[in-house]
């Protein structure tokens, strides 16, 4: 059984890597793609060489079920290590035979890197991995505020940068949905501050996502009321603003993750939507507290659920075919608004 747990990921890359197929899943999108980065570099193959490295996709396995196993047994052109690097959902059936085959014979002149989406406990290709010793499962979930400082600590200081304590915290309120969106934030304010004592809170407002903020904040309201008008209206602020909607999905997912916990609590419990409120939702503005009460009322575990669900699949959607990023977010993002309005 290899298992790489996501504090355990920096140790493990400081290690020579022992085997060759490797499974990087989980809703953190962003982390999941660095961390594949990290892991192919490690490999030592050529990434600029196209004879050695094969980039392949959910869809190419549909139409060629075989293909996986005839790119890992092929030899390159001019010989030497290979890399097959996946993009896939990981619950393709051609996705998990190939992996189950090759679990069994291990390649030795290629590596497998496999980027998938959010693999529950349960999945095929989540338990294969984690059961079988020639296959590394490494899990990627929305960094915590300890990972988050990390990643802001890493980047300002390659700028020399200090930070306020007040702009440390409504940084982080900011970061986590994904990896990259995080550090892409966090470069570009340590760009705005070069030269600067100190990183302050106004730079915070000036600089990161917060140019948006009262407009993703409209937005997830909207959703929790049920208000398709109110989300458009906020979406086309968004757009004009040319932030990302990409940030909303993002919100939106985290803001559900947060039901999911109090309704869990509530029902574990035995609670009102207040009385969680009282204990959880300590960090939420007064003014949204309403809302979220409504829609613990509302919304009942399962049904919550279900959106986390679609949530992850969009933004893993989002990721992988970017070009529809936008087209994505917005159709997923009305439904669930549909959604809470029949509730």
């Amino acid at each position: 059984m290899t298992e790489v747990k996501s504090h355990e990921f920096d140790g493990f890359l400081q290690k020579p890597l022992s085997v060759r197929i490797f499974v990087i899943y989980g809703p953190d999108r962003g982390l999941v793609s660095e961390r594949a980065g990290q892991i192919a570099k490690q490999t030592g193959v050529a990434l600029d060489d196209p004879f050695s490295l094969e980039k392949l996709d959910g869809s190419d396995l549909q139409q060629n079920p075989g293909r996986l196993l005839d790119e890992v047994n092929s030899i390159g052109l001019f010989g030497g290590e290979k890399l097959v690097w996946l993009r896939a959902a990981g619950t393709e059936k051609a996705l998990i035979d190939g992996f189950a085959l090759l679990a069994k014979e291990p390649p030795t002149n290629s590596f497998v890197l496999l980027e998938a989406g959010d693999l529950k406990k349960g999945a095929s290709l989540r338990k294969l991995a984690e059961t079988s010793r020639s296959i590394v499962a490494i899990a990627c979930y929305a960094d915590d505020a300890r990972a988050v400082n990390a990643l802001i600590d890493q980047e300002l200081g390659q700028e020399n940068l200090r930070i306020s304590s007040a702009a440390r915290q409504r940084l982080v309120e900011a970061l986590g949905g994904d990896r990259i969106a995080s550090r892409n934030e966090i470069r570009k304010l340590a760009m705005y501050c070069r030269g600067l004592p100190m990183v302050e809170e106004e730079h915070i407002i000036d600089i990161v996502g917060d140019a948006s903020a009262i407009s993703v904040d409209d937005a997830i309201d909207a959703i929790l009321k049920g208000d398709p008008d109110g989300l458009n209206h906020a979406l086309r602020k968004i757009t004009a603003s040319r932030t990302a909607v990409f940030l909303v999905l993002q919100a939106c997912l985290k803001q559900f993750q947060l039901l999911d916990v109090m309704r869990s609590e509530m029902d574990e419990k035995k609670q009102q939507p207040g009385q969680v409120l009282a204990t959880s939702g300590r960090h939420l503005h007064f003014r949204r507290k309403p809302l979220v009460e409504a829609a613990l009322r509302h919304w009942s575990g399962p049904a919550i659920q279900r959106e986390l669900t679609r949530l992850n699949a969009a933004i893993y959607q989002s990721r992988a075919r970017q070009s529809l990023e936008d087209s994505i977010a917005m159709q997923t993002l009305l439904s669930i608004t549909l959604h809470s309005a029949k509730r």
